[in-house]
């Protein structure tokens, strides 16, 4: 209310975006409250009022839901951004929270601004305490209300707040805040030095390692963070993890939040993972005219690793990523799919698209880059290559 209150007297131009979860009896309350105040100053006032269920932990789920519909009304509306009445309080919490779960983030505190899918938020009341705020508000008469549940130390905010930051004299909370700039004037010096080692969204294997462990964490997040699209992130703890693994193995292929971070040709990067798939053929025709896909592609026939002669009886014709097990005939023997991967080196990210070639009798007949099985071998191969199609 101190922050709508500020925009109202500087004549910044605003909406308001209220959510009600329906989580305190005093939600419906404040609810009516501020659709009158909103009526009463010729607001527009977005609400959020559908029954709230989560997963988890309230306030993480609380959060995510509040900042989606912020960041949906923006978009839908054509709104400049999103404005946070977060404040000194807010800041001091978060860093002792950060603190207490030994969390390096990538700012102590709070920003100031920050993106949130795309949409720009800013906070500023950063510079306000909560008593300043809540004396401006009772000067001008704005009334606003108080969580009860923020009585609770249940919650480790709560806790925090009154066991530490509410006991604070204005000198201690001086030499907080100058340390939580302090730390943040460092990090941000990191990490301009270290994102010169990204190139192309990739880090060289050999200068990661050569890095000390404060760099090479700071770089690594910058790596798997690229586009943070909320500020949960990834923690200290699963970047330790990754961390060691790089340090430690030569082929490598971890999942990060729904992609992968793998190496290729002594560079690291973060991947998209490839989805199986498994296309089937019933005619040559209907082979040739095959549009190209992430993982294969057809082209003209000629002799080689890639290429294959086909028969009616091979149809209908499976082109799939490799399954475990799969074997093809050669001249010289059997060979298995798994051990051509190793002996060429074929990194751990690619071998899940790797395609192979399947006939109606479900022989595995062509492997790019082994070749074909003995008896769809010819000179003169059909239009049947199929070439690897890495990204």
């Amino acid at each position: 209310m101190a922050l709508l209150s500020m925009c109202l007297e500087s004549g910044r131009p605003v909406a308001v975006a209220h959510v009600n979860y329906h989580h305190r009896p005093e939600a419906e309350e404040e609810e009516a409250y501020l659709r009158a105040f909103c009526s009463q100053h010729q607001l527009k006032l977005y609400v959020r009022n559908e029954p709230f269920a989560y997963q988890g932990n309230f306030e993480a789920a609380a959060r995510k839901w509040r900042y989606d519909f912020f960041e949906q009304t923006v978009k839908q509306q054509g709104y400049a951004g999103i404005l946070i009445g977060h404040q000194e309080d807010d800041v001091i919490e978060t860093y002792l929270m950060q603190e207490e779960r030994h969390i390096i983030p990538d700012t102590y505190g709070l920003k100031k601004e920050t993106m949130y899918h795309g949409v720009r938020v800013e906070r500023p009341l950063l510079g306000y305490t909560k008593q300043q705020l809540k004396e401006y508000c009772d000067q001008r008469h704005i009334k606003y209300y108080i969580d009860a549940t923020n009585a609770s130390d249940d919650i480790t905010r709560n806790r925090i707040r009154h066991e530490m930051v509410e006991p604070m004299t204005c000198f201690e909370r001086d030499l907080l805040l100058k340390e939580i700039a302090s730390l943040n004037a460092i990090a941000q010096e990191r990490r301009c030095r270290v994102k010169t080692e990204i190139h192309d969204s990739k880090v060289s294997l050999e200068r990661y390692r050569s890095l000390d462990e404060a760099d090479r964490l700071v770089l690594l997040r910058m790596v798997v963070e690229p586009q943070k699209r909320d500020q949960t992130g990834i923690s200290q703890a699963q970047l330790g993890e990754l961390d060691h693994v790089i340090m430690s193995r030569r082929d490598f292929m971890m999942d990060v939040h729904g992609r992968t971070l793998v190496q290729d040709q002594g560079m690291f990067f973060l991947h998209t993972p490839y989805e199986p798939y498994e296309l089937v053929f019933n005619t040559l025709e209907a082979l040739r005219q095959q549009a190209d896909t992430r993982c294969f592609s057809i082209r003209p026939g000629s002799p080689g690793v890639q290429a294959v002669t086909l028969s009616e009886a091979d149809f209908p014709l499976t082109i799939r990523n490799v399954h475990p097990g799969d074997r093809i005939s050669m001249r010289f023997g059997s060979k298995s799919i798994h051990r051509f991967f190793v002996d060429r080196q074929i990194p751990l990210y690619q071998r899940p698209c790797w395609p192979v070639v399947v006939n109606a009798s479900q022989e595995v007949i062509l492997v790019p880059g082994i070749g074909c099985d003995q008896r769809h071998f010819s000179m003169m191969p059909d239009i049947n290559v199929l070439q690897y199609a890495s990204d």
